[in-house]
């Protein structure tokens, strides 16, 4: 039964895991493209 246990924990870790990382990608991914993005409708706004 605690061996069960275990295993499903370390299934578990490695999902939880697994979430965050790519929640941190896709995060990375949008700062990136607002920056990129961002930079030239700041540039049309002055002039």
């Amino acid at each position: 039964m605690m061996e069960n246990f275990l295993i499903a924990l370390q299934i578990m870790v490695k999902g939880m895991v697994g979430i965050f990382v790519v929640i941190a990608i896709l995060t990375l991914i949008v700062m990136l493209m607002g920056r990129i993005s961002g930079s030239g409708k700041k540039e049309d706004e002055q002039s």
